[in-house]
Formats: C-alpha cells, sequence, structure tokens
C-alpha cells in the first residue's frame, strides 16, 4: 500500500475515535457535565479532526470543524452558555461531522448546502459572521483587529506564560524543549524553571512530570500566535497566558528552589547513576510503607485486520472438533486403562477450552458504540416528527461478541424509530395526560445466564390492542371470530406486512419494521418478546447468544439421532414416571413438576423423526424455559454428556429448517442440529403460564 494511502486510512480510523469521544462528551454535556475536562475533551476532538484533515487538504471538513470548533472554545473561555437550545445544535453538528468525515473518506464532497445551514446557526450562536477563509483562529478572543487603512507602527506585546506538562505530555512523544524553541521564534524569551515539587529519589518516578517552567515573551506577535504554539499539548498541560506586565515591578531574583534549566539538565546527567542505585536501594523499604496512590495505567492497543481475527477463530474452531475426536477415538482404544494418557487428554481439553476462550475474548467489544449510533436515529426521528425525546443507556460496558453487535445495527434501528413514532406521544398530548413533555426511550443491555438481554422501552402510550387486532382482521391477517390473548395481540406486530400507521411516510407505515427485526435476532439465534401496559409504554426485550462461534449444550439422543440442547435455556432433568404423564386430547401431553403442569413436548414426533406416540412411557424429560419465562419439558431417550461444541450455520450451508437454529460436528466426526428450544416448542405453548396452573385444576 501506498505510504500516503496508509497514512490517510489511519487518520480515519482515528477519525471514528475522535467522533466517539466527541458524541460521549457531548451527551455528558447535555445531562450537565460542563466541567472543564468533559468540555475540553469535546474541543480536542474536533481539534484533531480538524487539524488531520487540513493535512489531506480536505478543505470541506476543514471549514466545517473551524466554526465547530470556534463555538466550542467559546463555551471553554465562559462566553457561551450551553443551554439546552446550544446543546441540540452542537449534537445536529456532531452528526454533520461524521457525515463529512464517511464522505470525505470515500471522496470528495460533492453537497455542502447540509452544513452551511449549520455554520449560519453557528456564526448567530456566537454572535459574528462567517470567518474569512485566510484567518483559521476567527471567532477566538484574540487582540483588537486593525483596519485596512490604518498603518500602525509595530506593538511590543509581553507574556507571561506559566507552563506545567502533565504526565501524558510525554506519554505522546512531545517534547518542551521544542515549544521553548518555537516561542523564542516569536521574539525574546527568558525562562525559569521551577523544581520545587522534584521529590526525593526514594520515591522519584521516571514518567511523571515534576518540572514548571514561568515563561516571559517580549514580541510583534498577538496572543494567538503564542497559543498556537501549543495547540497540540492542549489538555495535556496547565497553561495560563497572561497579557502585559506581570504585578510585581520587576521579575523576582531565582529562589534557591529555582535553576537554569541547562544547569538541570546536567545535574540529572551526573547524578543518574546515583539516582538508579538510591532507588534500587530504597525500593525494599518503599514496599514495606504505605502504597502511593496508583496512577491510571493507560494500556497498549493495536490495531489488527478482522479477516485475520476470523480466520484465528476458525482454526481454533477446527482444532476444539479434532480434541473432541482425538479424546473420543484414544477412550474407546486399548489405552483407556492408561492414567498418562487419561491426564494428558484433560490437560488438552482445558488448554484448548482456555485458547478457545481467550480468542473468542479477542471479538468481544462493549455496545457502547452501537448504542451510541442510536443517540444519532433518536434525535432525527424526534425532530422528523415535532417530538421531545431523550434516550437514556444502561449496561453499555456489556461485551458480546463483534458479529453480534454488527448484525444488531439494523433491528435495533427499526425498534428504536418504531419507539418514537408509534410509542410516544406527542408533547400536547403528554402534557394533557399529566406526563412531562419529554418522552424517554431506554436503551439497557446486561448479561443474564450465559446471554445478553437488550432491552428497548419508552413511556408512552403502550400497544393499542384493540386497534392492533382490528387493522389485522382488517389486512385478512386473523379471522374475523379470532379469540386472541393480549401475548397473541402483541406477537401480531411481527407479522410481514403490518403496520398500524394511517400514513406512509419516511419514517414508517409500509409494514416492513417489526417482521425485519424478529427475522434478524432470529437469524442470530436469539429471541425477542414483548411487554405492553397502556398508558405506561412497552418494553421489547431481546435474548442474544453471547457469540456465534462455540455453545455450551447437552447432547441428547432421539431414536438413534444425536441433538444439542442449549445450556441457557435447560432448568432442569426430570425424572420420568407414568404416574407424573397426563393426557390432553390424542397426542398432547402436560408432566406433573412440584405439582405444576407443564406442556411435554416428544421431540422425535415434533421434528418428524418418529411417529407420534399415543403413550409416553420412556425417557427422560428436560425441563427447559423460554424467552417469555414460561417452561416445558422437552422428552428424549437418553442424555449423552455436556459439552461445548463449534456452531455451524445449517441455513448458510444447507436451509433454514423448523426447529433447528445450527448444527455441529461432534468427536466422531457425525453431524448433530442444535435445537431451537422457542421455535421446537411453538406458538401454541408460548401462553402456557405453568406457574398459574396447580394441578388441582387440570383435568
Amino acid at each position: 500500500m501506498d505510504p500516503m494511502a496508509e497514512i490517510r486510512l489511519t487518520f480515519f480510523q482515528e477519525c471514528e475515535e475522535q467522533l466517539t469521544a466527541l458524541e460521549n462528551g457531548l451527551l455528558a454535556m447535555q445531562e450537565g457535565e460542563t466541567d472543564s475536562e468533559t468540555v475540553n475533551a469535546v474541543f480536542r476532538a474536533v481539534h484533531s479532526i480538524k487539524g488531520g484533515a487540513g493535512a489531506f487538504k480536505l478543505d470541506a471538513l476543514v471549514s466545517f470543524a473551524h466554526i465547530f470548533e470556534t463555538a466550542l472554545d467559546k463555551v471553554r473561555s465562559g462566553s457561551l452558555t450551553p443551554d439546552a437550545d446550544a446543546m441540540k445544535l452542537f449534537l445536529r453538528a456532531a452528526d454533520a461531522l461524521a457525515d463529512l468525515v464517511s464522505a470525505s473518506r470515500d471522496g470528495a464532497v460533492e453537497d455542502t448546502a447540509p452544513y452551511v445551514g449549520i455554520e449560519e446557526e453557528f456564526n448567530a450562536l456566537i454572535g459574528g459572521g462567517a470567518a474569512p477563509e485566510e484567518d483559521e483562529f476567527a471567532g477566538l478572543d484574540f487582540q483588537p483587529i486593525v483596519t485596512a487603512f490604518e498603518e500602525p507602527e509595530p506593538t511590543r506585546n509581553l507574556y507571561t506564560i506559566r507552563f506545567r506538562p502533565l504526565r501524558e505530555l510525554y506519554a505522546k512523544a512531545n517534547e518542551p524543549l521544542a515549544l521553548f524553541r518555537e516561542l523564542a521564534r516569536l521574539g525574546a524569551l527568558e525562562a525559569q524553571c521551577d523544581i520545587k515539587n522534584l521529590p526525593f529519589l526514594d520515591t522519584f518516578e521516571p514518567e511523571d512530570s515534576y518540572l514548571a517552567w514561568e515563561l516571559r515573551l517580549e514580541t510583534e506577535s498577538p496572543q494567538s500566535a503564542v497559543k498556537e504554539v501549543f495547540d497540540f499539548v492542549e489538555g495535556d498541560c496547565d497553561l495560563a497566558i497572561e497579557s502585559g506586565q506581570p504585578a510585581a515591578a520587576a521579575a523576582p531574583p531565582p529562589s534557591p528552589q529555582e535553576m537554569d534549566i541547562t544547569a538541570i539538565l546536567r545535574k540529572v546527567r551526573e547524578e543518574a547513576p546515583a539516582i538508579a542505585a538510591a532507588a534500587a536501594a530504597a525500593a525494599p523499604a518503599a514496599e514495606s510503607e504505605a502504597a502511593p496512590k496508583a496512577k491510571a495505567v493507560v494500556q497498549p492497543t493495536i490495531r489488527v485486520d478482522l479477516d485475520r481475527v476470523d480466520r484465528l477463530i476458525n482454526l481454533v474452531g477446527e482444532l476444539v472438533i479434532n480434541q473432541a475426536m482425538l479424546t473420543q477415538r484414544v477412550l474407546h482404544s486399548s489405552h483407556v486403562r492408561d492414567r498418562e494418557v487419561t491426564s494428558s487428554l484433560e490437560e488438552l481439553e482445558r488448554l484448548t477450552r482456555e485458547i478457545q476462550e481467550s480468542v473468542m475474548a479477542i471479538r468481544a467489544q462493549p455496545v457502547r458504540p452501537l448504542f451510541q449510533r442510536m443517540s444519532r436515529i433518536v434525535r432525527e426521528v424526534a425532530d422528523a416528527t415535532a417530538k421531545d425525546v431523550r434516550l437514556r443507556t444502561e449496561g453499555e460496558a456489556t461485551e458480546v461478541d463483534k458479529t453480534v453487535v454488527e448484525l444488531l445495527a439494523d433491528p435495533l434501528t427499526h425498534m428504536i424509530r418504531n419507539a418514537v413514532d408509534h410509542g410516544l406521544e406527542g408533547p400536547d398530548q403528554r402534557s394533557a395526560i399529566g406526563k412531562p413533555p419529554e418522552g424517554t426511550v431506554r436503551l439497557a443491555a446486561a448479561h443474564r445466564s450465559g446471554r445478553v438481554i437488550i432491552e428497548v422501552s419508552d413511556d408512552g402510550q403502550g400497544i393499542n390492542r384493540p386497534k392492533v387486532l382490528q387493522k389485522a382482521i382488517a389486512n385478512g391477517l386473523v379471522p374475523p371470530d379470532a379469540q386472541l390473548s393480549d401475548s397473541e395481540i402483541d406477537n401480531l406486530l411481527f407479522l410481514p406486512g403490518f403496520s398500524t400507521a394511517s400514513t406512509v411516510s419516511n419514517i414508517s407505515g409500509r409494514g416492513v419494521g417489526m417482521d425485519v427485526v424478529k427475522r434478524s435476532i432470529q437469524a442470530l439465534g436469539g429471541r425477542i418478546s414483548i411487554a405492553s401496559t397502556p398508558g405506561q409504554g412497552s418494553t421489547f426485550t431481546l435474548s442474544l447468544p453471547l457469540t456465534l462461534a462455540v455453545l455450551d449444550g447437552i447432547v441428547v439422543t432421539v431414536d438413534e439421532q444425536v441433538f444439542v440442547i442449549p445450556l441457557t435455556a435447560i432448568v432442569e432433568t426430570v425424572k420420568h414416571e407414568p404416574s407424573r404423564i397426563h393426557h390432553l386430547g390424542d397426542h398432547s401431553f402436560v408432566l406433573r413438576v412440584r405439582d405444576v403442569l407443564v406442556p411435554l413436548i416428544d421431540v422425535g414426533a415434533e421434528l418428524g423423526v418418529r411417529a407420534p406416540a399415543s403413550d409416553l412411557r420412556s425417557g427422560v424429560a428436560i425441563l427447559i424455559e423460554t424467552a417469555n419465562g414460561t417452561r416445558s419439558a422437552l422428552l428424549v431417550d437418553n442424555i449423552q454428556d455436556q459439552r461445548q461444541v463449534v456452531i455451524k450455520s445449517l441455513e448458510t450451508n444447507y436451509m433454514r429448517v423448523d426447529g433447528i437454529a445450527a448444527a455441529t460436528i461432534l468427536g466422531d466426526g457425525r453431524v448433530a442440529m442444535i435445537l431451537d428450544v422457542d421455535a421446537l416448542v411453538g406458538p401454541r405453548h408460548h401462553d402456557w403460564a405453568p406457574a398459574e396452573i396447580p394441578l388441582a385444576k387440570a383435568s
């Protein structure tokens, strides 16, 4: 790859990180966190994007980032209050900046009209017109500008600069002496070094920063030129620039604690061996004393091409399969009684599992970037529907496989749009019924029982079930005399072509939303359920696997066929006794478990492996729990063992099969089907509430 192309690629990768930091900071400011650290982080993100864009002559990106940066600098200086209107503009500008970065990465920006409007709003906000193109720092608090008709005499300006580098400045390979050389080019420079914070040798940390400087600069340049010298170390140092003569009539003589910088460097070089020896001698004593305050350590990271990680994961998956094959063949050979061989196989299995878990952890990433993308969706739909909406997120640090995160983007987008468009009322309607005008959409993630649970909820009007049923009947989706439960009516929202929108818009009304969501979630091996209370809101719950590569399951046999039941769906195995089985019709059965009846499903009959039986007297019952919390029992012939299996997509390699989620390869080389528990139980069992049906009420 061309070196410049590689550098350009790195720049845009870093832009993604800066845009994430920008979004985080603006959302924090919207919540009221307007401290200097948060505002500076937002400013630095925009400034870094502008600086890199200038190097690649991305003029549209530079121009927009500059006016954005100018407004943020007004916030930093305290001359602009980030109220609600200003924050809405900042968030829209962040979205526009992300679009500009994307357009600049793909090629030239063809249409700048959408960004001109935001720039005009910024100019109105900061109280000034458009900045001249040649003046990169227009809009900041600089020296007064003289008119072009005047010929002023050169003015000598005196600046007092107090500069203290932080640890981060050195970590980024910056050098104070290089900054001082740049200042010296502007005029006459005097520097005094303050070493009063220099510690004793036994507490000296080589990576810390202890020195500070007071600099006096006499120059014809304006304050903006002085400030520009420190542009790329802002945030990594404590900096104060004062214009004019200091309060004291003359500079005080150096105190015993202040020395010339050259003398300091000479002294450090001379005493370096003594410092090292003293530090080594003091280490045991320091360990016995109270530990100093822990310092934050930034973990180094590397960028790796995703294809390489995918190949590594596939190879580890093959390693797991071959390890299982090797173990099974050895245990069935004459070496089964050899303790050393058995011990070595157990150690190999342990190491293989650890390797697999470590490799899978490489692909794990927090859902934070995905949740941040939803913030923009909420803002866009809220603007389009004239609603006031706030997105609240929880559990952003929850880690999921990268593939799962990527495939969740479209389903979550549909759900967020529906929550704002259909779920939330308008501001006037909310006020009329005693709700705050601002609606809330909540997006939460958490780990639960070996799966990741994502909830999308709103505090809106809830599902209008009579309207949903009427619409379904009108569309011919259900018969007119259908008697449906609340749960069955809610599930009508997932039917293809179903929509309750009265008009078709660019947001909704075409009936291609929630059915896409359900298919996408099922393709991920997940489940979706709905809970809604009229007048209070709705909650859509997604239950997803942590990864699409491996699965812990129970291997069972049904009529000489081998299946795998996901361990996360299993509650317990139940002792199978004919006296605990009750008939419901010709081929329907229920099983008594602790005086509660649950549906008993013959796996062989459901999958067509064998004909339905009129009497179930043999086998093993496995109690499972579905996504909506209801329980059923699966009847199988035998349980072989529990093992971790590598998931292979059946739909990709063959076709979709009802009741089957995926396939795997066992240690003996046979292909085993992984059961889709929710699909196997079927819609007819989803509304069964066993906890509410005691045995005494069953017939």
